[in-house]
């Protein structure tokens, strides 16, 4: 097979949308149900100019597609250099699998299909890697085209008897699925934490954004579900949309697991997610104190496997009514134009590139811990993240030694222990990324302050760096850099401070510091962003709606707009007309 004929546009933008990473070591497809082993494929048929079977690594990232090996540059996407074997074959000819017997008792983390925990039907599955160690610790079910199948026939079943079920009673079972993960929110910490990299206390409070999100939606799920009275004979009447397909990434899985399914079922919707390879147990955990709570069958179906190819089978069904997705702005677009041949209707939340505007009058000794706390939370791997600092001129030599310092303190280290307070970035691509960002800022003239060189030590560590004198040209100030890089810059007035800040495609969230009401109001009115935090950096709450402009996306997440998305504003007019 050429390279050319091999080429797929489409699953390049999904390895594009989170980097790329050579690996030469071992490959890494796995088998079995519940602990059972993790397997090797031995590659009979390679793509590309070797005729020879290959070992060849699959790692996943922010689109959750298993990367291939290729020779060369590692910052390209392309039909050129591809040298790997072609996954369908060790999918379909599952004798190519061939057993790593050290991996005996990894945990394997299985689909949920019509209301039943089971294995792909290939019984092939993808690795979990832990990005402390850098070594497989367990593998996930990866689904088939009948699996896929079989939860979208599992989810329209379910359609007619959710959306019957009472708004009450379904907000009920989300507030009961609440309280089990609340329960199990220890345990389930730690697998993240395994999984992702996040300290410990960070998946925690994760899990509580997640159990809280939850919470919420079932208590509102009532209120939000009566009809809406227009005057004395018009009333708009909530129903469900239908069928919703729920895409979700690695960074914060627990909370945008929920923030997607928490609204759709409050509004009466069947879910089929799909979970991220990388952090398979989060979706697992959630999903499974749904099913305890009470949820019916085929009412959430979760499935795992090849990214591309499951968007590409749910979103070609008229099944699908709904696409959430949170992820890359490429892979958003790609998924936005499957959705359109169907026209479902798509809620994305895709990147951004946050600035921080520090007024003259900001009192540092909060703005800069508040800062540092946020940006470096899991490793810099945030949306949200604060990524440009932009600092009155006045201000700006205390500000950068001052936030030197701060970030220069951060102990980096295993997330499981209680010291660290940052941990690795998720897998070698993300390091890979900075790199680049960093070697390509440098070269065109910016300084190092701190950091800018991965650690040298098992993991994929990268410390805490910022950034000095980045020339306008540089791709960390137009590409999203998804890590613990900060660049800092002075400004002179408030006009300018403006336009740097909405100098990107990107439009998610933007901060400033001042105390000044005239300068907030003109900065909140200027900042081209879904959500402003003014002295103040946090996540999203259960109960406020949330989403991007530009290049960011569109649709809401959250609250009462959140719950809408999900719905059909059905208009009645002429009531008693005929009375």
């Amino acid at each position: 097979m050429s390279d050319a004929a091999s080429y797929d546009p489409f699953e390049a933008i999904w390895r594009a949308g989170c980097g790329w990473r050579n690996s030469h070591d071992a490959g890494l497809i796995g088998h079995g149900v519940g602990h059972g082993p993790v397997a090797f494929i031995n590659c009979a048929k390679a793509i590309g100019d070797s005729e020879r079977p290959e070992r060849s690594r699959f790692q996943m990232d922010l689109g959750n597609i298993p990367y291939l090996t290729r020779r060369g540059r590692s910052d390209e996407t392309g039909p050129s250099e591809f040298s790997s074997f072609d996954i369908e074959t060790a999918l379909v000819w599952p004798e190519l699998i061939q057993v790593e017997p050290s991996m005996s008792d990894a945990k394997s983390y299985e689909l949920f299909i019509n209301g039943k925990w089971r294995a792909g039907g290939s019984r092939a599955s993808l690795p979990v890697i832990n990005p402390a160690t850098e070594k497989v610790f367990a593998s996930v079910a990866s689904a088939t085209v009948s699996d896929l199948d079989e939860a979208l026939a599992s989810a329209e079943r379910g359609r007619k008897a959710w959306s019957s079920r009472s708004a009450k009673e379904r907000g009920e079972i989300l507030v009961s699925a609440a309280s089990i993960l609340a329960e199990k929110a220890g345990v389930a910490a730690r697998d993240l934490s395994s999984e992702q990299g996040k300290t410990i206390a960070e998946a925690a409070g994760e899990y509580a954004r997640a159990v809280e999100t939850l919470e919420w939606n079932g208590r509102h799920a009532d209120e939000l579900s009566v009809p809406i009275p227009l005057g004395s004979n018009r009333m708009i009447v909530p129903e469900p949309l239908g069928v919703v397909a729920a895409f979700t990434p690695w960074n914060y899985p627990a909370v945008l697991i929920a923030r997607k399914l928490a609204p759709a079922l409050a509004a009466g919707c069947p879910v089929i997610l799909k979970g991220a390879e990388e952090t398979p147990s989060v979706a697992v955990h959630i999903v499974e104190s749904l099913r305890q709570a009470g949820i019916p069958e085929g009412v959430v179906n979760l499935v795992f496997g090849v990214p591309v190819h499951i968007s590409r089978h749910l979103l070609s069904s008229p099944i699908v009514k709904v696409l959430t997705f949170t992820g890359s702005t490429a892979v958003g677009k790609q998924l936005a134009t499957l959705a359109a041949n169907n026209l479902q209707r798509c809620i994305l939340e895709l990147g951004g590139h946050s600035p921080v505007i520090v007024c003259e009058d900001a009192d540092l000794a909060k703005a800069i811990p508040a800062i540092s706390e946020y940006k470096f939370e899991c490793a810099g791997q945030s949306c949200n993240a604060p990524s440009r600092i932009l600092v009155a001129r006045s201000r700006y030599e205390e500000f950068l030694v001052r936030m030197t310092e701060a970030v220069r303190k951060i102990r980096i280290g295993p997330p499981d222990d209680p010291a660290t307070q940052m941990g690795p970035m998720a897998n070698a691509r993300r390091i890979e990324a900075m790199q680049r960002l960093t070697k390509d800022a440098v070269e065109g003239g910016a300084r190092i302050e701190t950091g800018g060189t991965p650690l040298d030590r098992p993991g994929f560590y990268w410390p805490p760096t910022i950034l000095t004198g980045v020339p306008k040209q540089a791709r960390v100030l137009h590409e999203e850099p998804f890590g613990p890089i900060l660049t800092v810059a002075p400004f002179d007035t408030i006009e300018e401070a403006i336009e740097e800040a909405n100098a990107t495609e990107y439009g998610l969230a933007a901060y400033l510091f001042t105390g000044v009401a005239d300068t907030q109001e003109k900065l909140i009115n200027g900042l081209s962003a879904g959500a402003v935090s003014v002295n103040y950096l946090k996540g999203v709450s259960a109960d406020a709606p949330y989403g991007g402009v530009k290049q960011s996306g569109y649709g809401y997440e959250g609250g009462e707009q959140g719950v809408r998305s999900f719905q059909i504003l059905k208009m009645v007019n002429g009531l008693g007309s005929f009375g």
